[in-house]
């Protein structure tokens, strides 16, 4: 039994929008309409967690009256590990992986989505996508966080784009930010994240570093940089609207 947890509790903002960050429209739909009609698709959770907070709750649920879907809320921005930590309650005890996608990444298929499901993790299992380079539209893709692999090409961690150094900001395998734990466990390992960072917040991303530290293989899913894509700003929304 797998669930899916998506986090949307963030503003548009950086989109010039009023709108939450969810319901900032793509070709005249909401951005998370197009994932969850990609969850409803792979049938592999008939009633996902959406994850809102206390100021786009309303606006949310009048937009997904036609979904089926459950709500949880963060009521402080504290990061996406944080914000995992809100749905706690939701996540059915039989459940064997927990799927974290986010609202602002319109085109993951549900093919894809079906692969992750089908998928062993003993912790925690990430998607990347692998560039040649940042030029072009991939510039999209050059401030996210990157994957650090060690001598033997394993997974030692992922680094957020302020935080990396030199060094690491040219590694061209980036992080999407789609991530399967073992519902076993995230829990325990959650707490143990810290806020120490650039950005004073708990990363989610931070929990394959230490799975990795304790003797762990990361396994990963590669998806095309098409699939990855997200929308964070009205540039990259125009991008968007040439790839539907």
């Amino acid at each position: 039994m797998n669930q899916i947890v998506i986090l949307a509790a963030g503003r548009g903002t950086r989109m010039n929008s009023e709108l939450p960050k969810a319901l900032v429209t793509l070709k005249e739909k909401p951005m998370i309409h197009y994932l969850l009609d990609s969850v409803k698709s792979s049938g592999i959770d008939l009633n996902p967690i959406i994850l809102v907070s206390p100021e786009n709750q309303e606006a949310i649920a009048k937009s997904l009256i036609n979904y089926q879907v459950q709500y949880a809320i963060q009521t402080e921005q504290l990061g996406t590990g944080h914000a995992v930590t809100c749905v706690k309650d939701l996540i059915n005890p039989e459940t064997k992986n927990i799927i974290v996608l986010y609202c602002d990444h319109p085109f993951l298929t549900a093919e894809s989505l079906k692969k992750c499901s089908t998928c062993e993790v003993e912790t925690v299992l990430v998607l990347t996508t692998k560039l040649n380079d940042f030029n072009d539209w991939r510039h999209n893709f050059y401030h996210w966080g990157r994957f650090v692999r060690n001598i033997n090409n394993e997974i030692e961690k992922i680094v957020e784009f302020k935080d990396a150094t030199p060094e690491e900001q040219l590694i061209t395998e980036v992080n999407p930010g789609f991530m399967v734990f073992s519902n076993s466990w995230l829990w325990p390992n959650i707490e143990l994240l810290s806020n120490n960072n650039a950005q004073h917040e708990y990363y989610l991303t931070s929990l394959p570093q230490i799975a990795y530290s304790k003797g762990y293989k990361i396994p990963s899913l590669v998806i095309e940089a098409h699939e990855a894509m997200g929308i964070n700003s009205l540039e990259e929304l125009k991008i968007a609207e040439t790839l539907i």
